[in-house]
């Protein structure tokens, strides 16, 4: 026995031993063939959607499309000694979905502000006890806010859990039957933190007892939709918000002398404001001139408000996904307008502090131009007013609201359309939102500064990010992507959007935009719908563009690899490296002088001596890593070709794409 041991043992260490001997399968980082899939992947979610009938290939609503609307009636008021609001509110669910809900989700942002929930990459400016809910009830039934969790197999009870979190779940006793309406009513209370140490937007929200800026300053109902019911992601701080669209009546009470701003319209100016003031206010929409409406010196009681001890001032907001607001005792209110297109003038409200009046010198001249420009490439701007709120936050957006100076001011206004008229879900596709407006944004700045844009270099730029093993793709959730959120969410989509309009042309990116904003307003698209829609009005199957750039960090790495020439022909081999194909496009120059350059089908002469030739990306599909570009141009010579000439496919070595004579 003890032989056979030594026999088995031996035989197995000789054998591992020359398996370890054997060559390597693979010995070079290239290789010469690729698999290129030319589908996106098509998840449970937007399978989910598909077999119900709510979207569809071809990128629009379904016909069986639908969507939750909250409607909030809030009353609250500000106690600037505490720093804390107290409030009390009613939401209307309407639920217009196929499915009776068992649950309600409740949204509590402001219990991130407690020492005990987890977040990602935001530190609050101080702890406080975070969203503190007195009393919650469902259709007239008192909700028992300390009751035991809930055992397996017992009935269903009206019961609530995860008040500290920042998502809470209400258990129904009876379901809220597909079609109908249920009430909510919830107290609750909240203290804004402030100091000094906060990092990250919204994290903190006052400047000591004088100003205040409220943000997801309330209880919210969390979004339910088709593609996979309650959006029950925690939140974590970098990652923003996914809401139903619905109407608010908010009434907010103050001390008498503190200025209020917000989402919506003033619907009791006559009971805030001074009749001075309300004289200013119906100047504003007369010219572009930028009108006081509360000056420096005009503070406190009967003078930058009517009298009194409290006021309660009243915002009304329609086909709106949220509610901000702001308020000081030392506002300067100055106002200016804008004329939309189809639409006329609209006010355009700043309040800001005196000691930050520096930040505002330019403010009404860019948002009015990030107005106006975006309404043109776009769609009319869809509200009847917008607000720059100052504050210890100076770059976040809602509805008719910008927390903003001068400086984010264009980007901050193009989230009206994104995500404030098309509801996308920030918390997970956040590039649907963040990154339309980085491309947005570079469109509206060389129009500012009176120039044609230019979205050359963008998308070869990616090839200098590529392989980053922090990058995480587009398609991965935004709430989870820690130190690349930046980048992912933000930076990456306009490098992506640059390739597009380098494959079928950057005014039809712009027009296919531009539609897909049309089909979906008030709406809330999906990547999906975004990439089919897109396929349909650019006339491409473009699912091989959409699954390199939104579900991997892949790269071409195109480069010319050989020219030669036999007779009239000129071969070029032309190899790509990355997993990403692109077209080929080649800038062929030829000398000044010599025989006439031939006419090919694929080529357009840009000017006497120079030509550009493209290839369709459909070479690449057999999974071959060269191509050779054939060009039947005539006895002309040629002294230069350039692949790849305006920079749009991602490339790291970009010395390797072009031959000199």
């Amino acid at each position: 026995m003890r032989a056979f041991i030594l026999f088995l043992f031996f035989t197995t260490t000789a054998a591992f031993a020359q398996q370890n001997s054997l060559k390597p399968l693979r010995n070079s980082i290239e290789t010469q063939t690729r698999v290129i899939r030319q589908d996106v992947p098509m998840t449970n979610s937007i399978r989910k959607a598909f077999a119900e009938g709510t979207r569809d290939f071809s990128g629009t609503p379904g016909p069986n499309y639908w969507q939750l609307e909250t409607d909030f009636t809030i009353q609250a008021s500000l106690d600037p000694s505490t720093q804390t609001i107290t409030g009390s509110e009613k939401i209307l669910v309407h639920n217009n979905s196929k499915d009776d809900l068992n649950q309600i989700v409740l949204r509590l942002d402001h219990n991130i502000f407690r020492a005990d929930v987890p977040r990602g990459f935001s530190t609050p400016a101080e702890q406080t006890e975070g969203m503190i809910v007195t009393r919650l009830q469902v259709n007239g039934d008192v909700v028992d806010l300390n009751a035991a969790p809930s055992r397996r197999n017992e009935s269903p009870q009206l019961r609530v859990s995860g008040l500290t979190r920042t998502v809470a779940v209400i258990t129904l006793e009876e379901p809220i039957k597909a079609g109908m309406t249920a009430e909510l009513e919830i107290d609750w209370n909240t203290k804004l933190p402030g100091g000094p140490n906060g990092r990250g937007h919204r994290m903190t929200q006052r400047f000591d007892s004088t100003l205040f800026q409220p943000t997801q300053w309330f209880p919210r109902l969390a979004k339910y939709d088709d593609l996979r019911g309650w959006e029950t992601n925690d939140y974590l701080g970098p990652a923003e918000f996914f809401n139903n669209f619905g109407k608010f009546d908010v009434s907010l009470t103050v001390p008498a002398g503190w200025i209020v701003s917000g989402t919506g319209v003033l619907q009791n100016p006559e009971e805030v404001l001074t009749p001075k003031a309300i004289q200013q206010l119906s100047k504003v929409l007369e010219s572009d001139e930028e009108i006081t409406i509360v000056g420096e010196e005009e503070r406190g009681p009967g003078k930058s408000t009517v009298d009194g001890d409290q006021l309660t001032w009243r915002f009304v907001a329609d086909k709106v996904n949220d509610f901000a607001w702001a308020t000081s005792d030392r506002f300067i209110w100055k106002a200016t307008r804008a004329m939309i297109p189809e639409k006329g003038p609209i006010p355009i409200h700043m309040v800001f502090i005196p000691e930050r009046a520096r930040y505002f010198e330019n403010a009404a001249e860019r948002t009015r131009h990030a107005l106006e420009f975006y309404s043109k490439l776009w769609a009319p701007y869809p509200f009847p007013q917008l607000t720059l709120q100052d504050g210890p936050s100076a770059g976040m957006e809602y509805p008719m609201v910008i927390n903003s100076n001068q400086g984010a001011a264009d980007h901050e206004t193009a989230h009206q359309w994104w995500p404030m008229m098309l509801g996308t879900n920030e918390t997970r596709y956040g590039w649907m939102d963040e990154g339309f407006n980085q491309y947005m944004n570079i469109l509206s700045a060389a129009d500012a500064a009176g120039e044609p844009y230019d979205l050359d270099g963008y998308g070869q730029s990616y090839g200098m990010m590529s392989g980053n093993e922090d990058e995480a793709p587009l398609m991965w959730s935004a709430n989870y992507a820690g130190t690349g959120y930046g980048f992912q969410t933000y930076r990456k989509t306009p490098l992506m959007l640059s390739m597009l309009g380098g494959i079928v042309g950057d005014d039809k990116v712009i027009d296919a935009i531009r539609k897909y904003t049309a089909v979906w307003a008030y709406k809330h698209p999906s990547p999906w719908d975004f990439m089919f829609f897109m396929n349909h009005q650019l006339g491409e199957n473009l699912e091989w563009f959409w699954y390199y750039w939104l579900f991997t960090t892949e790269t071409v790495e195109g480069s010319i690899q050989d020219v030669s020439s036999e007779g009239e022909v000129t071969t070029v081999t032309i190899r790509q490296d990355g997993a990403m194909p692109s077209p080929i496009v080649l800038k062929v120059e030829f000398e000044s002088e010599g025989p006439a350059i031939k006419p090919i089908s694929n080529g357009k002469m840009i000017d006497a001596t120079t030509m550009e030739v493209t290839w369709p990306v459909t070479v690449w599909f057999d999974g071959d890593r060269t191509f050779k570009a054939k060009m039947d141009l005539g006895d002309r010579k040629i002294k230069k070709i350039t692949l790849d000439p305006y920079r749009r496919f991602p490339d790291k070595n970009i010395e390797d794409n072009t031959w000199i004579r």
